[in-house]
C-alpha cells in the first residue's frame, strides 16, 4: 500500500475512528503508534480492573452467572433454602476468573506492541469492535490455555465444583445448556476471556471519547477530531 492509498484509507474510516480532518497530516509511523498505544492502554486498564477482588463479581457487565438452565434451577434452590450453596459457586466462579486475568496482562502488551501497520489499518477500518476483534483474534486461544489451569485450580477449592460438572453434563444431553458450558473450568475461562474483551472494548470508547484527556500526545493527534 503507498502513502496515498493509506492517506484515502483512513480518510474513508474517518466515519467509524475520529480522525476526521487529520488523515492528510498522519504518516503510517504516527497512525500504528497512535493504535499501539491505545491498545497498550486499554488492555492495562482492563486487566487492572478485572485481576482484583470484586473485579467479576462486583461488576455486573461481565459477572459470571450459571449458564442457561442452571441459573433456573439455581432460582429454586434459593427458593428451597439452598441459596447458600449456589452463591458458594458462583462466587468461586467468578474469584476464579479474577485470579486468571492478571496471566492476560504480558500477552496483551506484546500483541499491541508489535502490531503492524496492516493491523492498524484494520482496526481505523473496523468499527466500535476493533480492538476487542483484534486482541480475539491474536490473544484467545494462548489466553485460554494460560487461563484453564488457573481456573481449574480455584474452583477445586470449592466441591460443588464437581457436582457442577456431573449436573451440567446431564443438562447438556438434554439440550438444556450448550455443551461448551457443561464443565466449569471450560465455561469459566470462556467467560473471564468475554470480560476481559469487554473492558478493553469499554476503554477504548473512553479514549475515543476523551483522547486529550488521557495525557498522552500520539493519542491525542492520532484521535481527536
Amino acid at each position: 500500500m503507498d502513502r496515498r492509498q493509506f492517506a484515502w484509507t483512513l480518510a474513508a474510516a474517518s466515519s467509524v475512528w475520529p480522525l476526521a480532518g487529520r488523515a492528510a497530516a498522519l504518516t503510517e509511523t504516527d497512525a500504528a503508534a497512535g493504535v499501539r498505544a491505545a491498545l497498550e492502554r486499554g488492555a492495562v486498564a482492563a486487566v487492572g480492573l478485572l485481576g482484583r477482588t470484586d473485579g467479576f463479581l462486583g461488576n455486573p457487565k461481565v459477572r459470571i452467572p450459571l449458564p442457561g438452565a442452571l441459573e433456573d434451577a439455581a432460582g429454586l434452590l434459593r427458593a428451597t433454602g439452598q441459596g447458600k450453596r449456589v452463591d458458594e459457586l458462583v462466587t468461586a466462579m467468578n474469584r476464579a476468573a479474577e485470579a486468571a486475568v492478571p496471566e492476560a496482562r504480558t500477552l496483551l502488551v506484546s500483541a499491541a506492541k508489535s502490531i503492524s501497520v496492516e493491523d492498524a489499518l484494520d482496526i481505523v477500518r473496523g468499527g466500535d469492535t476493533s480492538v476487542t476483534d483484534f486482541f480475539a483474534r491474536k490473544t484467545r486461544e494462548p489466553l485460554g490455555v494460560k487461563f484453564l489451569p488457573i481456573v481449574t485450580k480455584a474452583t477445586e477449592k470449592v466441591k460443588l465444583a464437581d457436582r457442577y460438572n456431573a449436573v451440567a453434563g446431564k443438562a447438556s444431553r438434554f439440550g438444556l445448556i450448550q455443551q461448551e458450558d457443561a464443565n466449569v473450568q471450560q465455561y469459566v475461562t470462556a467467560k473471564a476471556l468475554d470480560g476481559l474483551y469487554l473492558m478493553i472494548g469499554e476503554e477504548e470508547k473512553k479514549i475515543r471519547a476523551d483522547p486529550v484527556g488521557t495525557g498522552s500526545a500520539i493519542l491525542r493527534k492520532v484521535f481527536s477530531l
